[in-house]
């Protein structure tokens, strides 16, 4: 009968970290079986792995992204930073009302008899976009503040929205093309009349939230009954452009046809074309306008 004990397994044997040589550790990485040290782990589906083979394994996952092509993302950064430049324009008017003519929409008219001229006519197309972010002020007739609550109400209703499924840069290019939709609209009827009001765009996400929901099968009524009550408003009280409101849907409306429909396979193409169109139509008509009003 033997009496020999039973040999033990002999202790593993412990290895330098390869990130910091100075740390023992008795844990590799099950990708490239490497050493790694507790500030080196990072939790894989199995094991660990170290910092590197984490960056590289990161590189080959697909982002994931919505039917529209966008990128998904948690927090709608675009919709914040629109709603600020809002406010922070709003409080610029406050302080000085030279602010809101320097910066409305004006198609303006040509000099004559030693008077310079004003406006987009005049070359200053920066109107067609500035205007955007500016609203009535407090004790502008019946509406006053109401103006840019409503608008920044809404923008934070559809805008989150908008950008979760669209993307960032699809929902920027919507919202910017959009507002100088309408007062490029605005400028062609009527060049002499001044706008302020971010409610092209805002009518620009209410005709793309139709867009988009239908495309998705989802039920539309509540932004329908949206756009018919604001489009009564629009064209019953006195005082509201209904160019930039009409110009905005309308813009928007196609824009969104195209972000919405684009064939899978072209998908990216179709949306980056029927973008440019879109804003070259823009400036051709803001030129062709100018050059009728300056002949």
């Amino acid at each position: 009968m033997s009496t020999d004990s039973p040999q033990q397994a002999p202790a593993p044997e412990a290895s330098m970290c390869y990130r910091h040589p100075d740390r023992e550790t008795y844990v590799r990485c099950t990708r490239c079986d490497r050493p790694i040290c507790p500030d080196c782990m990072r939790v894989a589906s199995v094991g660990h792995q170290c910092p590197e083979c984490v960056r590289d394994g990161n590189r080959t996952v697909r982002e994931a992204r919505t039917v529209f092509g966008g990128r998904v993302r948690a927090r709608p950064v675009v919709t914040l930073t629109l709603i600020g430049l809002n406010v922070l324009a709003y409080i610029g008017e406050l302080m000085s009302r030279s602010f809101v003519d320097r910066f409305e929409m004006l198609g303006g008219m040509t000099g004559h008899g030693g008077i310079p001229g004003f406006g987009v006519v005049d070359g200053e197309w920066y109107r067609l976009i500035t205007a955007a972010f500016l609203h009535m002020p407090m004790n502008a007739g019946s509406f006053g503040i109401t103006h840019i609550l409503f608008n920044m109400w809404a923008l934070w209703v559809l805008g989150p929205q908008l950008e979760q499924v669209l993307g960032r840069l699809r929902f920027t290019v919507l919202y910017v093309l959009s507002a100088i939709g309408g007062n490029v609209l605005l400028y062609l009827v009527d060049p002499s009349q001044p706008a302020v009001g971010a409610s092209g765009a805002i009518f620009g996400l209410f005709a793309a939230f139709f867009v988009v929901g239908r495309r998705l099968g989802v039920d539309t009524r509540g932004i329908v009954f949206l756009i018919v009550i604001n489009l009564m408003f629009t064209f019953t009280f006195s005082g509201i452009s209904w160019e930039g409101h009409v110009g905005g849907l309308v813009t928007g409306a196609v824009l969104a046809v195209a972000f919405a429909y684009a064939p899978r396979g072209r998908q990216k193409v179709v949306q980056v074309a029927a973008s440019a169109v879109v804003a070259a139509l823009l400036v051709i008509l803001t030129v062709v306008q100018t050059a009728a009003l300056t002949s």
